[in-house]
């Protein structure tokens, strides 16, 4: 496994950290470079749980940051190694997200004496079933090392501040009829016929755009599957239309699930599953201060992210990293270097106060 070079460019660390190959369920060598470029650093406390490593200075300050980002990837498309290109790194994972990964990496082998406590957390899972995240194992197993009164996650957001999340549900409309011989369809029910109401409900459907602590967050109800048939000469007994509700973090999962129920009344409903967002935190002082370092204006961040697993801990956080999240798990992913640069520049000089 090569060595990674801390003394590296934020830019060139982005592009050793994406040869390093870590699809979901191969991040021992990337968490085994991390850790070992991380060992002989005096001021991080190193912690490693799985192939997450943890590392946090213990200066006694009376504020604590957590600055976290996930080393692993999506399969791997003939885009590997990466190449420079025109201002650009081409390759996977240099949007999703190891661009964020190398600042952070960067700035805790460099930043001895910042004016706050910081925990740096580089964890694995996460493109993968939410069961095996690596950042949740820590939440349930390890929640004292997750403890911060601010956090941030290191997810592309083109070098801008992306506040909290929606949350996000799925159902399933289950459809039932009566089987019967095509030939002789009086006979019976045909289930899929009878998803026509559930698809016009949806064409239909206006979402809500809800303003959270001065973010608007646009909600979405879409059917993203539908499935049903027995055989070519079949009516069909039941068709299953699955939808996604993504919905402001202003909602409870209990209030995403009602109305979920409500829009799709009177039909067979399951709720397969649920998580609940992440409201925007930017009134936190820290928050604030990180907004002014930064520049710009905050905006909400429309996807489900691990800020959530944060705010479910009472912990205010916000997305922020290099790179187009446009341009996440498609085969020609590719950040601009100087996003990667300008990121390294907003959280040291929030971290420096300088």
């Amino acid at each position: 496994m090569p060595a990674l070079d801390l003394s590296a460019s934020s830019v060139e660390l982005t592009r050793q950290l994406c040869d390093i190959e870590s699809v979901s369920g191969n991040e021992r060598g990337i968490a085994d470079a991390i850790e070992a470029a991380l060992a002989g650093l005096a001021h991080l406390e190193l912690t490693r749980d799985g192939d997450a490593i943890v590392a946090r200075t213990t200066l006694g300050r009376d504020r604590r940051v957590v600055i976290a980002g996930h080393i692993d990837t999506v399969p791997v498309n003939n885009n590997l190694p990466v190449r420079e290109e025109d201002g650009y790194l081409v390759g996977r994972g240099t949007v999703d997200m190891k661009g964020g990964v190398a600042v952070a990496l960067k700035l805790a082998a460099e930043l001895v004496d910042p004016p706050v406590d910081v925990t740096w957390i580089w964890y694995d899972h996460e493109e993968v079933d939410s069961a095996l995240n690596g950042l949740g194992r820590l939440a349930a197993s390890r929640p004292d090392l997750l403890a911060g009164d601010f956090a941030i996650l290191g997810e592309p957001t083109s070098a801008t501040i992306e506040g909290g999340c929606n949350g996000t549900a799925r159902a399933d409309i289950r459809l039932h009829g009566v089987r019967a011989h095509s030939a002789r369809a009086w006979v019976g029910h045909n289930a899929i016929h009878d998803a026509a109401p559930v698809l016009a409900i949806l064409s239909d459907y206006v979402p809500a755009e809800l303003e959270v602590d001065g973010l608007v967050y646009r909600e979405g109800l879409n059917a993203v599957g539908i499935s049903g048939g027995v055989a070519g000469n079949v009516i069909p007994d039941e068709a299953v239309v699955s939808v996604n509700y993504r919905f402001a973090p202003s909602r409870s999962a209990d209030d995403a699930v009602a109305h979920l129920r409500d829009v799709f009344a009177g039909f067979d409903i399951e709720i397969t599953d649920i998580a609940e967002g992440a409201r925007p935190g930017l009134d936190a002082p820290l928050a604030r201060d990180f907004l002014a370092a930064v520049g710009g204006v905050a905006s909400p961040k429309y996807g489900w992210t691990d800020v959530a697993r944060f705010s479910a801990l009472g912990i205010p956080a916000v997305n922020y990293g290099p790179g187009d999240p446009l341009r996440a798990h498609a085969d020609d992913e590719r950040v601009a270097v100087e996003e990667i640069v300008e990121c390294e520049r907003g959280l040291r000089a929030w971290l420096t106060g300088s």
